[in-house]
């Protein structure tokens, strides 16, 4: 498709965009009296309007049922989670049984993590990414250094080339291969937060295998964002935050997976009440008989009124599909590079997308690095109703959300980002 900048060719692509009216079902802030122009559904996502009756329905139940609600609410608490299996499943390529939702993305990690990096010998290193989201890097050098082992020694890094923003999957596949007897684990962050890159999953999840060790994935950025296969992949876990583009609240729970092949396996894990056999639960027995799949790494009876915003915006994906989501979010993106793009050629500016090209190499974000605007430019943006991200040193990230952005905004912030340019250099 050939893209134009300018408003009608906008609105002419929204009137064919089958998602557009999703728009309406989210609430926006205002700036101005006026509906923002909203790019930080990778930080956090809008709230649906629809999440209120999910909320509500908890409340009046523990307000008519109290306890009993466990067993006579319309959606019974103590089973509430299995709402999730099916329509999760479809969401990042698994087996019902092998997805489940509980606690929060980094208590996720570092549980799977019991399970999963068993160092021993002289197998004890953890591959990652450079400039990995801080709470993994916290996570890394606190599990091994509870192990007994050095970060310096222990935690490898892989690294960007000289003068490229991204890393190369052949670069990742060849340390995998050089670590080799010595790996462990790769836990890698399957979309990067800062550049919005998109690591090939099934490449480097085969490499790990291949060198022996486990591979697990960070999808913060990911779930809900692009295609996942993580079944057919044959990841061992993986897990991921909800509130950002599946729009469950801030710091809501984290849906995670454990590939059905480790399901019989006697890993190690730390145990709880709610992941014992469901049938035996309540007959308080002393030994643990974990429930078969991913339910059974639960450990406490589950937060319903944290889960209730979530099964909202789970039964809004299930309803869509991911196919038609990824459709949108693929063209919509292309349109707001080509939007930056323009706009960088008018007013011959010094930004510079890092993300990359390729869209099989990138999801719902686009990281523009600024060579000279900085952080006058960001704030002048956030004063005139587009929410944009800041990361340091001077990065602004930009998700141009398919459910409830419009190729409209996309022209519009365009021309407010021309005008903030402008506006600098004029000063």
């Amino acid at each position: 498709m050939t893209f134009q900048n300018n408003l009608k060719f906008a609105q002419k692509l929204d009137k064919k965009d089958v998602l557009n009216k999703y728009k309406s079902e989210f609430i926006f802030p205002k700036i101005n009296d006026k509906r923002v122009i909203y790019f930080t559904g990778n930080s956090l996502g809008l709230q649906p309007k629809r999440t209120k009756a999910y909320v509500d329905e908890v409340m009046n139940d523990w307000a008519n049922l109290a306890v009993e609600g466990h067993f006579y609410a319309e959606k019974p608490w103590w089973d509430y989670q299995e709402r999730f299996a099916k329509p999760l499943s479809k969401i990042v390529g698994a087996l019902p049984s092998e997805v489940t939702v509980m606690n929060t993305l980094t208590v996720n990690l570092h549980l799977l993590m019991v399970s999963f990096y068993q160092p021993k010998g002289k197998r004890y290193k953890i591959i990652c990414e450079e400039k990995a989201f801080p709470s993994d890097q916290y996570m890394f050098q606190s599990q091994v250094h509870f192990h007994g082992y050095k970060s310096e020694d222990t935690i490898v890094e892989i690294k960007r080339r000289e003068g490229e923003h991204n890393i190369r999957t052949e670069d990742v596949v060849a340390k995998i291969k050089e670590v080799g007897d010595e790996l462990a684990l790769v836990l890698i962050g399957g979309v990067n937060y800062y550049t919005g890159q998109v690591f090939d999953m099934k490449t480097i999840t085969a490499a790990g295998h291949e060198a022996g060790a486990k591979v697990g994935w960070d999808l913060a950025h990911a779930a809900g964002n692009i295609k996942l296969e993580l079944h057919d992949w044959n990841v061992d876990f993986a897990a991921w935050c909800s509130y950002k583009y599946m729009n469950s609240g801030p710091g809501n729970a984290s849906g995670c997976f454990v590939h059905e092949k480790h399901h019989n396996s006697n890993l190690p894990r730390f145990a709880g009440w709610w992941g014992h056999n469901k049938e035996r639960r309540f007959k308080m027995e002393p030994t643990f008989d974990p429930v078969q799949g991913a339910e059974g790494w639960q450990i406490s009876n589950l937060p319903v009124l944290s889960l209730a915003p979530y099964l909202a915006s789970v039964e809004m994906f299930d309803e869509i599909g991911m196919d038609l989501l990824i459709e949108k979010r693929t063209r919509i993106t292309a349109y707001l590079e080509f939007i930056l793009n323009e706009i960088d050629k008018e007013v011959d500016s010094t930004f510079e997308i890092i993300t990359p090209s390729n869209p099989d190499e990138r999801g719902c974000q686009l990281s523009v690095l600024l060579h000279g605007e900085g952080r006058d430019l960001f704030g002048y943006l956030m004063k005139s109703g587009v929410i944009v991200d800041w990361r340091e040193p001077n990065v602004i990230r930009l998700a141009p959300v398919p459910l409830y952005c419009s190729y409209e905004d996309m022209y519009h912030f365009g021309q407010t980002l021309k005008k903030g340019i402008l506006t600098k250099l004029e000063s």
